[in-house]
């Protein structure tokens, strides 16, 4: 690497690039992907930057990128993200990347106080930086890529390990670098969500709410979007929309005039998918009840009555030390930990260490706090 932003599009220039940032403490990084034009959304770009000099990878140009396996599982050097989960996934994805020591400067943000943690707000705050952002929903799939674009991409990186530094002594100043750190360790683990043979209609917002042959109409338009997008390499989104979905699955209309009269698709929509929505319509309308879905309900659990008193002595326990730290509350406690909590109802702080997803600065800073809360409830 040179000082200034070097272009990286081969294997050997990567292997220049690991030997380099092994010699650093801290790898600040950032990634651009293509999920706003593709099917299949992949790592577009690849931006690092350490104390003194900025890189940005072309995965695109590159065929194997297991070179950078070492740098990122290197438990030695610092990997600085902001607003890391969405780049940990892609890059496990992609890549099989996995990551050791990272640090989130947006977690850290939140950690330390901050309303406003989105990049563009802390780099305006702390450094006075004004971030362009009108390359952000760019196709960054294609080639060659303006200048301006990289430059751009390579801005991303360019403050992050000034501002790790910042914030590392911030919240040592607090005492709270050790919270962050473990949940930075989670949060490294994280990995994409595949969702196998599971009908697509669960994770599609208010199926919930529609009759089983509606459902069944539903999951059939679902599955066309899907077809129909893989085919012509297009996001889901820009074939049709989420309320144009639900539109229909309600409405059923059996032919292409009568798709054109709900309003749920424009004209040239109906033109070019008009005989095919119909279709995949109608085959839903004429499945006999017996195989028709049913929208999973969870039941909710029964709790024994001194619960929910529980839950709320927890809760206005947590407000009041979440205002008096300046934290989010739900940064201390979330709903279901204090529901989870409630539920045990341990009376001595060893037995938090039997409440899943409760971390150990959670425990050791606030279990005397907890279990104080719930020896008061005795007796509801």
């Amino acid at each position: 690497m040179t000082n200034g932003l070097k272009i990286i599009a081969s294997a050997s220039e990567i292997a220049r690039l690991v030997r380099s940032v092994g010699k650093t403490g801290r790898l600040a990084v950032d990634l651009e992907a293509d999920s706003m034009y593709h099917f299949q959304e992949r790592v577009c770009l690849l931006q690092m930057a350490t104390d003194r000099h900025q890189a940005v990878i072309d995965p695109l140009s590159i065929e194997d990128l297991s070179a950078l396996k070492p740098m990122f599982n290197n438990p030695r050097l610092q990997k600085v993200f902001h607003g890391a989960d969405y780049d940990v996934r892609s890059l496990y994805r992609d890549f099989q990347i996995e990551i050791r020591n990272l640090f989130d400067t947006q977690l850290a943000s939140r950690f330390v106080g901050l309303k406003e943690t989105g990049l563009e707000a802390v780099l305006q705050a702390r450094f006075g930086v004004n971030l362009d952002k009108k390359y952000q929903r760019k196709d960054w799939s294609q080639r060659p890529l303006p200048p301006e674009m990289i430059a751009y991409a390579a801005n991303d990186v360019r403050y992050l390990i000034e501002l790790a530094e910042m914030l590392e002594e911030e919240l040592r100043a607090k005492a709270r670098l050790a919270w962050v750190q473990e949940e930075c360790e989670h949060l490294s683990r994280v990995r994409p969500v595949h969702n196998g043979k599971e009908p697509l209609f669960l994770n599609f917002k208010g199926a919930g709410r529609l009759s089983p042959r509606s459902l069944a109409v539903l999951e059939a338009l679902l599955q066309l979007r899907v077809a129909l997008a893989r085919k012509k390499d297009r996001p889901l989104f820009k074939v049709f929309s989420n309320k144009s979905l639900l539109t229909l699955a309600t409405a059923g209309p059996a032919s292409p005039a009568a798709i054109q009269k709900t309003g749920a698709l424009s004209a040239r929509q109906v033109k070019m998918y008009g005989s095919e929505v119909a279709a995949a319509i109608g085959e839903a309308k004429n499945l006999p009840n017996r195989s028709l879905p049913t929208y999973p309900r969870k039941k909710a659990p029964a709790f024994h009555p001194a619960v929910p008193v529980r839950i709320r002595a927890l809760k206005n326990w947590r407000d009041r030390k979440a205002r008096a730290l300046k934290l989010e509350a739900g940064l201390l406690l979330n709903k279901n930990l204090l529901t989870a909590i409630a539920v045990r109802n341990p009376q001595e702080i060893a037995g938090l260490k039997d409440i899943a997803d409760m971390r150990n600065w959670q425990r050791s800073e606030f279990g005397t706090d907890i279990i104080a809360v719930l020896k008061k409830t005795r007796g509801h």
